[in-house]
């Protein structure tokens, strides 16, 4: 992997993130062709969950290999639901971090002077339709594990000391980036919950996944910008480039601007993937 000397010997930094990678067990020589391009592109690779489709050793193991073969930049991940399928998501952590993956779950890392947050998150709703706490036991049950999350996130935003941070999640945390998909399912792709301790601790960009059909791009409450980078989405909406969106951010403390050629602005539109 490149070094982080390497990494902090440029005035500004690119990141690559995608979510949503669903590796199966017949997934075997088809990611890494696909993540190859990332390496003279980016300098850090960001995954934003459902890394695998089941949560299986045998699924894990492929996907160790096409990322060790594939990418030589520093990697941070988050996992998703998928990936807690079969009831072994300590063992996909585990493998993971094993291969140099950097596994956030509640945690903070600093990567050449960027702080990366990251969290799974979780489902509920959003604003007025956010899921309240109230009745039966599973409901209650369903709400506390949405609040144990965003707490989690919280933990991890307020450790972070760098000028420069990043939150990574699988769920969405904002309404606008799950656009797209049916009404009925938009409560299970992400809760408001998750923005508010992005609203306490700013972070220049958020990126997430899990929502195959939403938005690209949305903001907080307080304009921080909101990006889905699920696989699919990406996919269809570049189907000529890479499925992986790069981004940059500079070296003073303002938010990232993507460098797709299909975002107008902010300036420094460079590319996609």
């Amino acid at each position: 992997m490149r070094s982080v000397v390497e990494i902090k010997s440029k005035q500004a930094v690119r990141l690559a993130a995608v979510g949503d990678l669903h590796v199966k067990k017949t997934s075997q020589g088809q990611l890494a062709p696909l993540l190859a391009p990332v390496n003279d592109r980016a300098d850090v690779l960001l995954l934003c969950g459902d890394l695998t489709d089941y949560g299986l050793p045998e699924e894990t193991q492929i996907l160790v290999k096409e990322l060790t073969t594939a990418v030589r930049i520093p990697i941070v991940a988050v996992l998703g639901n998928h990936d807690y399928e079969s009831g072994q998501a300590d063992a996909v952590c585990r493998a993971l971090t094993d291969a140099g993956v950097k596994m956030l779950d509640g945690e903070a890392v600093e990567i050449a002077g960027i702080g990366f947050a990251g969290v799974k998150g979780f489902p509920g709703g959003f604003g007025r339709g956010t899921l309240g706490g109230w009745g039966e036991a599973g409901v209650k049950a369903f709400v506390q594990e949405a609040i144990n999350e965003a707490l989690k996130l919280e933990s991890a935003l307020a450790r972070l000391r760098t000028p420069r941070r990043v939150a990574v999640l699988h769920y969405s945390p904002i309404r606008a980036t799950v656009e797209g998909e049916p009404l009925e399912i938009y409560p299970y792709l992400g809760t408001s919950r998750l923005e508010e301790p992005l609203n306490r601790y700013p972070v220049n960009v958020v990126f997430h996944g899990h929502a195959h059909h939403g938005a690209l791009e949305g903001r907080t409450a307080r304009g921080t910008p909101v990006f889905n980078v699920a696989m699919p989405l990406l996919r269809q909406s570049f189907p000529d480039k890479p499925p992986f969106r790069v981004f940059e951010l500079p070296a003073h403390d303002i938010p990232a601007t993507e460098t797709s050629e299909r975002v107008p602005e902010p300036a420094r539109v460079l590319e996609n993937g």
